[in-house]
């Protein structure tokens, strides 16, 4: 029944200095943004074909903690490790710190990531989608079991997954 993720709302300490981070992050990734007012708040809303992020002014000052309960990290996929790559470029050449494009073998044999952190300290990803998660895309009907579903299929097509 549910298929993605359609939208995430972030709180941001500074909604000035935040949406200037966003919109330039956002806008080299390939997004569009909208800015509408709601309950008389500023929000942007950052969206594509797939999912919308939106970032609103936040309603305390606490520093962002990504081990209290709430949000740990946010990753993007895209489909290659060359759009990682791509990614990569272009949020470095726009100013973002962000880390060396490199694989993650201890979270699946072909996870190949970026990250970086928002003003806040929200950790942002960008992970190429890997074989496993192509072959979940294309064997969904078979999996019956709520618990541990991929145990039922070919180790092989789904590594760690």
């Amino acid at each position: 029944m549910l298929k993605r993720i359609d939208h995430i709302y972030l709180s941001v300490s500074n909604f000035s200095q935040s949406e200037t981070f966003y919109d330039l992050v956002m806008r080299e990734l390939g997004q569009h943004k909208g800015d509408k007012i709601i309950a008389e708040e500023p929000h942007a809303h950052y969206f594509g074909p797939q999912f919308q992020l939106t970032i609103r002014p936040a309603r305390s000052a606490q520093k962002h903690d990504p081990y209290a309960p709430g949000l740990h990290h946010l990753c993007f996929q895209v489909e290659t490790m060359t759009d990682v790559d791509l990614c990569f470029e272009k949020l470095r050449s726009a100013g973002i710190k962000v880390s060396q494009p490199k694989r993650y073998p201890e979270y699946h044999p072909e996870y190949y990531a970026i990250f970086f952190d928002d003003p806040d300290g929200i950790r942002l990803e960008i992970v190429a989608k890997t074989s496993a998660r192509q072959a979940l895309e294309l064997r969904w009907d078979e999996l019956k079991e709520f618990l541990n579903p991929l145990q039922t299929l070919p180790k092989s097509e789904f590594h760690n997954a």
